[in-house]
């Protein structure tokens, strides 16, 4: 291996550095994950009503942050919205902010769009037995939503993950900032350095991500056969 460049992994604690940059990395993920898949379902039942006015704003918000991309979003929230506050918040703060949001919009049109695919019958059948909306909710439209839910729960919940790497623009050390912090020492005694470390990374992006991949995959399969 000498001389190839791959013994930069192994040099010092580089390849501890990396496994608990990735963790960082998951850790801001998992929590926005989280958060957003709680506040769109939220999000998702409201866009159900028939209230115009709240399905507009909440369908602007959507498209706020489907039109303006994630980067953007991170900076203005780190660079611009918190100075104007006074407030003093640090990076992985800002991205779970930010990644929080994101997921609470796209999860809510998951949810939307599983509620309202239901067969239209059921709610009025449900409504003809006396049943109260929040009992046609919980046990009827919910339930069944929810099989058609996590197949695009968990595509967003890749795309989140993946996502995470431009956290590294607001200075947050996660994989690829401590990646490019072994490349830069590294760099002279070994020019393929970069090679073997952003390597490195691709695996372990794609041992996280490839999972959840095929669990979407087997989801869609076994519900629509």
């Amino acid at each position: 291996m000498r001389n190839l460049g791959i013994e930069v992994l192994f040099q010092g604690s580089n390849f501890l550095r990396l496994l608990g940059g990735l963790l960082v990395t998951v850790e801001i993920a998992f929590v926005s994950i989280l958060i957003g898949t709680v506040l769109g379902l939220l999000m998702g039942l409201l866009r159900t009503l028939k209230s115009g006015a709240l399905r507009f704003i909440l369908r602007l918000y959507l498209e706020a942050f489907r039109i303006i991309p994630i980067l953007v979003w991170l900076y203005v929230v780190y660079f611009i919205f918190t100075p104007m506050m006074s407030v003093e918040i640090s990076g992985e703060l800002t991205a779970v902010l930010v990644f929080s949001l994101w997921g609470a919009a796209e999860m809510g049109d998951i949810v939307r769009g599983a509620l309202e695919s239901l067969p239209k019958h059921q709610l009025e059948s449900a409504k003809a037995l006396g049943l109260s909306s929040a009992q046609i909710y919980r046990h009827i439209l919910i339930p069944q939503a929810i099989r058609r839910m996590l197949p695009g729960t968990i595509n967003l919940a890749t795309r989140m993950i993946k996502t995470t790497s431009l956290v590294v623009l607001i200075g947050v050390i996660e994989v690829v900032k401590v990646g490019q912090q072994i490349i830069e020492l590294g760099v002279i005694k070994a020019p393929n350095a970069s090679f073997w470390v952003y390597g490195f990374i691709f695996i372990l992006f794609f041992l996280v991500c490839y999972p959840l991949s095929k669990l979407s995959k087997r989801f869609e399969r076994r519900w629509q056969s």
